[in-house]
């Protein structure tokens, strides 16, 4: 039976940006399942799991953070600026976006425009913030543009807070999180534990 892979994720997460094809690349070859879960990680999450947003940090830690994330870009040759012009930014409008595109176009419309979504800002300097762009986002993706006003309803808004109470539930603390029959592994760079829990490596 295949296995299947809850994927917890906010849009602006540059560590979810960097691991975003590698884990969709593992989960087509182990013939998994992927739940797209976005989440409210910094509003919601962090309250609760002891995070901190980015500005609240210690100096020190912001500035390794700096360090891994052009290490990281470098060694997997994925373009990323380190200082985008649109960020920090919230997340909260591409989150719904793309689980109104999940709910309606399935699994891999989800991963195609969750991909398109971390490229626009960490990769294109695009501000996911913004409705034109996300209707842009939408037309790039080959989905339907209905979808941005699928995204707005209450429904979805719903749906968004269920995931985010599911993945404080499941213990997740950060994106990206992959969890695997109840097994958290947070962030990309434990992918390779990932593709062995997969059978993939």
């Amino acid at each position: 039976m295949p296995l299947t892979i809850d994927y917890y994720l906010a849009p602006q997460s540059p560590w979810t940006y960097l691991g975003h094809e590698r884990f969709a690349a593992m989960a087509r070859k182990a013939g998994a399942q992927v739940n797209v879960l976005p989440v409210d990680l910094g509003g919601k999450i962090f309250p609760v799991s002891g995070g901190l947003p980015l500005a609240q940090r210690a100096p020190q830690r912001q500035a390794y953070r700096l360090v891994e994330l052009e290490r990281f870009s470098k060694h997997l040759a994925i373009p990323l600026h380190l200082k985008p012009q649109f960020f920090p930014v919230a997340g909260d409008d591409a989150a719904r976006l793309i689980i109104a595109v999940g709910q309606s176009d399935g699994s891999e419309a989800a991963m195609r425009l969750t991909g398109a979504v971390l490229k626009a800002c960490w990769a294109q300097q695009r501000n996911i913030a913004d409705s034109a762009v996300l209707a842009q986002l939408l037309g790039e993706s080959a989905l339907d543009a209905q979808r941005l006003a699928d995204s707005r309803s209450s429904a979805v808004q719903a749906h968004y807070e269920a995931l985010t109470q599911q993945a404080i539930a499941a213990n997740v603390f950060g994106s990206p999180s992959y969890v695997i029959d109840g097994e958290i592994f947070w962030g990309q760079d434990r992918l390779d534990f990932v593709a062995r829990r997969l059978g993939v490596a």
